[in-house]
């Protein structure tokens, strides 16, 4: 898998909460190089932001980066709104050279066309019972509140990471039901606006299916899984998972290359997954072999 891509899409990466993972997209966004660069809704979490949440430096520094991959690469970044980033309704459509802010867009490749929202559009709890998905929000924040409980207690005994929110998804009968019924409804969408697949985000499950003919492609969140959707110049499509990057390996390769006179190194990944198990608990990084 090489450094450079034509498309990368990342969504859901929740800045100015506790528990964005900024440092780690930082740290893949250097590592990667592409054309185009979606950032696919939620990237910063006003909803927080309003009550608890706490803007730090490193949240800025993801936005820093995005601007020198503008500036230095060249790269056409498309920030698509979330529910959590809601406030940017007020400026919508906006585009400021290589930077375009929009609701949703159709991106064409390949020969191909893909609807690209970030999810909410079609979740009637939140666009209808707003108050019901604030009270969810809390719960999800909870969650990742106890779960950082948890996973250090779990580390100090030399045990894996362990998902709570994954595991909740993945034992409650309705959050199983409306997973379902969200990418059914989505891949419907697809085909009703003559697209050959669907790519979102929203509901923090990476995945990568098909759904009655349609190409159903979510990529994932940057608060527990960590994973980003690629394309090559081919047109296929990928799944990477931050956790499964061996950087030891790509460090010496990069400086095997210096020497060699080489100019596109590349990545070697631990694992990339496409069809994960429904009741796998421990997220990609964690899988025993």
């Amino acid at each position: 898998m090489k450094t450079h891509f034509k498309t990368i899409i990342v969504s859901d990466i929740h800045l100015g909460t506790k528990g964005s993972k900024s440092k780690e997209i930082v740290r893949f966004l250097k590592l990667y190089h592409c054309e185009n660069l979606i950032l696919n809704g939620d990237i910063i979490d006003g909803w927080q932001l309003k009550k608890s949440g706490t803007w730090k430096r490193k949240h800025t520094r993801f936005f820093n980066r995005v601007i020198k991959m503008i500036d230095n690469q060249k790269t056409k970044v498309f920030y698509l709104r979330g529910n959590h980033d809601d406030f940017l309704d007020q400026i919508l459509p906006l585009q400021i050279g290589n930077l375009s802010i929009q609701t949703d867009m159709i991106y064409e490749s390949a020969g191909k066309k893909y609807f690209i929202t970030h999810g909410d559009i079609f979740d009637s709890i939140t666009t209808n019972l707003r108050w019901i998905a604030y009270l969810g929000d809390v719960g999800y924040t909870f969650l990742l509140w106890l779960n950082r409980i948890v996973n250090h207690y779990r580390f100090k005994r030399g045990l894996p990471y362990f998902s709570l929110s994954q595991y909740v998804k993945g034992k409650v009968k309705s959050a199983v039901s409306y997973i379902d019924q969200y990418e059914t409804e989505l891949a419907k969408m697809a085909k009703a606006k003559g697209c050959d697949g669907i790519i979102c985000g929203h509901i923090h499950k990476a995945e990568k299916r098909i759904i009655d003919g349609v190409e159903y492609m979510n990529s994932g969140d940057w608060v527990e899984t960590m994973s980003a959707l690629a394309e090559d110049h081919e047109g296929n499509w990928q799944l990477i998972y931050y956790n499964e990057i061996d950087f030891k390996s790509i460090r010496d390769l990069r400086v095997s290359s210096f020497f060699a006179g080489e100019e596109s190194p590349v990545i070697p990944l631990k694992q990339v997954s496409f069809d994960a198990s429904d009741d796998e608990l421990n997220p990609p990084a964690f899988r025993k072999l």
